[in-house]
């Protein structure tokens, strides 16, 4: 099995709320991520896509392929924007760095596999809030 990665980087806002709690309750519970005119992060995304290089290209994805993906599907609709108010996608979703790396994973997954053309999956995707603060989904592996 071959792993490839890209990675890329976009910029955002984002207010950790919980609607259905108490402003005390999301002032103590996400601190200076619940400021209520946002507050915003340099993101960086890492897509691993994972299998057999294609016999005929020796790809497993085509980098570019999987460049242009990336940004159609994550950084034009996030790059520069509040996460909370403008990614369609991502409407109704507590915007940690867990739930954002997971919306990526299924908004990235059916173009990534079809662009693959021996059979190749989205295996991960990680994403970098901070330098200190990651998340990673992988859903083909126990924990």
């Amino acid at each position: 099995m071959i792993f490839v990665t890209r990675k890329s980087h976009f910029n955002a806002a984002h207010r950790l709320h919980n609607p259905d709690k108490s402003d005390e309750w999301n002032q103590e519970t996400f601190g200076k991520c619940n400021y209520p005119n946002w507050h915003g992060h340099n993101y960086v995304i890492e897509v691993t896509v994972a299998g057999e290089p294609d016999p005929e290209t020796g790809y497993v994805i085509d980098l570019g392929d999987l460049k242009a993906i990336i940004k159609e599907k994550v950084l034009d609709p996030c790059d520069h924007r509040n996460l909370n108010l403008d990614v369609p996608f991502l409407k109704g979703i507590l915007p940690t760095t867990e739930n954002l790396v997971r919306a990526f994973f299924q908004q990235l997954r059916p173009d990534v596999e079809e662009a693959c053309k021996n059979g190749g999956k989205l295996y991960k995707v990680k994403l970098f809030e901070t330098e200190r603060n990651i998340a990673e989904y992988c859903p083909y592996r126990g924990v």
